[in-house]
């Protein structure tokens, strides 16, 4: 899976991007065959936002976002709005032990 951080109009530091490439990972396995993600780092005004996006096959984008007042506290809302969602998600039939018929 790739992983693809934006930094807009904000430099990020290298730990901040290791911490949302391994949030992002811990995400993407929730999801059967995950495809690519993007995080959008964006400074918005005194606050900085950072948005999620995970692409999985077979499914539209599912989209987690948050604001805080520095990236860290942004990320862990955008991850836990994301997972939240996950939570959501209807579970693929062939990994729920349906038959297809």
């Amino acid at each position: 899976m790739e992983i693809t951080i934006h930094a807009h109009r904000a430099p990020i530091a290298a730990a901040t991007r290791l911490r949302a490439e391994r949030v992002v990972a811990k995400l993407a396995s929730r999801v059967r065959r995950p495809v690519d993600a993007t995080v959008r780092i964006d400074p918005d005004g005194p606050l900085r936002k950072v948005e999620i996006v995970l692409h999985a096959a077979r499914r539209s984008p599912i989209v987690g976002a948050g604001r805080g007042r520095s990236v860290g506290p942004a990320l862990a809302e955008a991850a836990a709005n994301l997972a939240a969602q996950l939570d959501r998600l209807k579970p693929d039939r062939k990994r729920a032990g349906g038959s297809a018929r």
